[in-house]
């Protein structure tokens, strides 16, 4: 098929990349906020596992080309348009469908890839021409491995509200739908409210296990007992139920908020998808608070390291990352901070700059620790699940470890001369 992909989302990229590895012919508009020349040259891209290389591949074997405006882009018949933008763009649309009605004459397929309002799909159907069709394809897309998510997926959620619309979908996603049925078809706007469910009930399973870890903290219990104890229940399972520091990240976050303002637009307003946004929030300072404690609030002049930056392994991204919480909160108390990130210290330092408290490390994470009093686990990187606890201890000056992630054993880590502090468990020396 001729498929016209439109946007600079991961979302975007990755379809323009595996739609034209298995044969179709890929014309790829960037969103013009982020043209290629700009992309080539982001961290998150580059640092996406096979994705940067494969579109460099279809480019050069030209079964992927660019294109710099719709016209251009619309220069050849497009049977299919992708659509992956973020809400923020949905408004720029207008160019692209005057210049879809000024190429019409033929019978094309939407695919709505973007996290838009419930009932956009609808809408979009209703700008194109007779005899075309829109549907939306929830975007499943998972940071860190995008192009594993999208060319082996474990589900696509398709709403179609036409059979033969589905029908050129099956066709356009068959060599990815060949392992096992994975698409789900319902209508386009039940496909919409899944996706952003979806979201809100993995938030919600987050936020609730972290309450849990703070009630087991208040009563002296470690919350990876009922941790176990809850996940071994058949109707609760250990998916998404480990306590941690704050989660993040562009299109989860992004997710949670377009579930807020459709619960909003429709009149019904959400306490739970409020309160488990606030225990988010609050749960981004849990390490602060702890570090606090343990210095009985004397933290000006203290220096802590912090490993890991991302908002979640195997990404280069910082939206909405819990470390950004984090140290706005260190640097009010004016702790300088040592920060190791394998790959997000590009991201880091475009957000906050050169900021006299911060200092930035790569290589050897334990380097980041010299000299600082505690060592704060942010994002566990499988670099830092098994550091030298020997050199560690001789690093750390008040050889205190807070652990956000709870990736490390409290008993091991005490044994080691260290006192550990994690979420919903702890461990003295």
């Amino acid at each position: 098929m001729r498929v016209l992909v439109h946007g600079s989302e991961l979302s975007a990229a990755t379809a323009a990349a595996a739609l034209s590895w298995v044969g179709h012919e890929v014309t790829w508009l960037p969103h013009a906020d982020q043209s290629w020349s700009t992309l080539r040259g982001a961290d998150w891209l580059i640092r996406e596992p096979r994705l940067f290389d494969q579109l460099e591949a279809g480019l050069a074997d030209a079964s992927l080309r660019l294109a710099t405006s719709a016209e251009e882009a619309l220069q050849h018949p497009q049977e299919v348009v992708w659509l992956s933008l973020s809400p923020e763009q949905r408004g720029d649309l207008d160019g692209l469908f005057e210049a879809l009605g000024t190429h019409g004459g033929q019978s094309r397929l939407l695919v709505n890839h973007s996290t838009f309002p419930v009932g956009e799909t609808e809408r979009l159907e209703a700008r194109l021409g007779p005899g075309s069709h829109a549907v939306a394809l929830s975007d499943m897309i998972e940071e860190g491995r995008a192009w594993e998510t999208f060319t082996r997926p474990g589900r696509w959620l398709l709403g179609a509200d036409d059979p033969g619309a589905e029908a050129r979908v099956r066709e356009l996603l068959r060599a990815f739908n060949r392992r096992r049925e994975v698409i789900q078809r319902m209508t386009c706007r039940a496909a919409e409210l899944t996706k952003l469910a979806i979201n809100g009930m993995l938030a919600t399973r987050i936020s609730y296990m972290n309450e849990v870890a703070g009630l087991a903290d208040s009563l002296g219990v470690d919350v990876e007992f009922v941790r176990q104890g809850m996940g071994s229940d058949p109707r609760i399972g250990y998916e998404y139920l480990y306590p941690g520091c704050g989660f993040g990240g562009p299109n989860f976050s992004r997710d949670l908020m377009r579930l807020a303002d459709v619960q909003s637009a429709s009149g019904r307003r959400s306490a739970l998808l409020e309160q488990v946004l606030d225990i988010n929030e609050h749960k981004k300072e849990t390490l602060f608070r702890k570090l606090w404690t343990h210095f009985h609030g004397r933290l000006e002049g203290r220096c802590v390291a912090i490993w890991g930056a991302a908002f979640k392994p195997g990404t280069a991204r910082i939206d909405h990352a819990p470390v950004l919480t984090l140290l706005r909160a260190l640097w009010a108390q004016g702790v300088r901070v040592r920060l190791h990130d394998p790959a997000a210290l590009p991201a880091l330092r475009q957000e906050v700059g050169n900021h006299p408290l911060l200092e930035l490390f790569e290589g050897d994470p334990l380097e980041a620790c010299r000299g600082a009093d505690a060592l704060m686990l942010v994002t566990e990187w499988k670099a830092y699940w098994n550091p030298d606890w020997r050199q560690l201890a001789t690093l750390l000056g008040e050889r205190l470890v807070l652990d956000g992630r709870n990736i490390y054993d409290p008993a091991w880590v005490a044994a080691q001369g260290l006192t550990y502090r994690g979420i919903g468990r702890r461990a003295d020396p």
